[in-house]
Formats: C-alpha cells, sequence, structure tokens
C-alpha cells in the first residue's frame, strides 16, 4: 500500500519539476533588492502579450529622491547613460540575464565589473505614475523576453497539495 502512494507522489513532484516555469532560475546567481531596505511595490510587472502591445515591462519601487540604487546582482555595466531623457542603467549578469533601473543617474560605467550590492548611482524624483517621493522602475530581460524581476528576489516557493484528502486527520 506505502508503494501505492508513493508512485503518484513522486510522479507528480518530477512533472511539477520539469514543468515549472524556468525563465528565471534562481541558482543562476545569487540576486538582491535594488533598493533598501526592501522597497514597497508601487506598480507590478504587466506584460503584455506580444511586445509591441502597450504594457509595464519591469517594476516600480518605492524609494526616495537621490537614494543609493544598488546592483540586484553582480554583473557587468553595459550602459550608463540617458535613453529618452532619462538617465538609465543596465547590467548584464549570467545567465543571459540583463537588469535595467531608471531614472538613476550613473555613478558607474559601461565596461565596469558590479557585485551584488554595488551602488550603480542615485534615484531621481518625477518617475510618471509614481505617488511616491521617487521610484525606481527595475525591469529584467532574457534576449528579447521581458520578465518580472521580483523573480529574482520574491520567489514564491511551492506547496504540493496531497493527491488524495488525508482522512486520518478528521
Amino acid at each position: 500500500m506505502m508503494m501505492r502512494t508513493s508512485i503518484p507522489a513522486i510522479v507528480l513532484a518530477l512533472l511539477v519539476t520539469i514543468t515549472w516555469p524556468s525563465s528565471v532560475d534562481a541558482a543562476e546567481s545569487e540576486f538582491d533588492w535594488p533598493l533598501q531596505p526592501r522597497p514597497r511595490v508601487e506598480r507590478a510587472f504587466d506584460k503584455p502579450e506580444h511586445n509591441w502591445l502597450p504594457g509595464h515591462r519591469g517594476v516600480d519601487l518605492a524609494g526616495q529622491p537621490d537614494e543609493a540604487v544598488l546592483s540586484a546582482g553582480a554583473g557587468v555595466v553595459v550602459f550608463a547613460g540617458t535613453v529618452a531623457d532619462k538617465p538609465v542603467v543596465s547590467v548584464d549578469h549570467d545567465g543571459g540575464l540583463r537588469t535595467t533601473y531608471e531614472p538613476v543617474v550613473a555613478r558607474v560605467r559601461a565596461g565596469q565589473r558590479v557585485g551584488v550590492g554595488t551602488v550603480l548611482g542615485v534615484l531621481e524624483p518625477d518617475h510618471p505614475g509614481c505617488t511616491a517621493a521617487a521610484c525606481l522602475h527595475w525591469g529584467l530581460r532574457r534576449s528579447r523576453e521581458y520578465l518580472n524581476p521580483l523573480r529574482l528576489v520574491d520567489a514564491t516557493p511551492l506547496r504540493l497539495k496531497p493527491l488524495q484528502p488525508d482522512h486520518a486527520r478528521g
């Protein structure tokens, strides 16, 4: 009887492991929040069905003007400059991941290696749609695919439910 119960549980565990989305694998690198202490999420990730459709390709984190913005993970700064009149910093990480931070006045330069928690720059105020004094728009991509950056720091543990009700508990 023990064997019959164990086999379906093992099969289910394997299926979940094999089919669980691997768009961001926490084992690829160590990541932390780009603002400390852990900030409030002002606006959530809202990936559009197609890249040309409207959406929110990152998260907005509540902060303070001139607050230090930290690299979420170890990597290499690939851009530190202005895009569409906004100061932006981008960092490439292992596994083909790229994090972006805006509006951030850079204290780093392209080509510079950074570690988790390295100060990239300071946060500017007046991010559109932000109700806090300042908001950091934090983005994550792998190649051309936008991903939710919260998956780097806030992965929810998977909980498996029993296949059959446990009548012993009542």
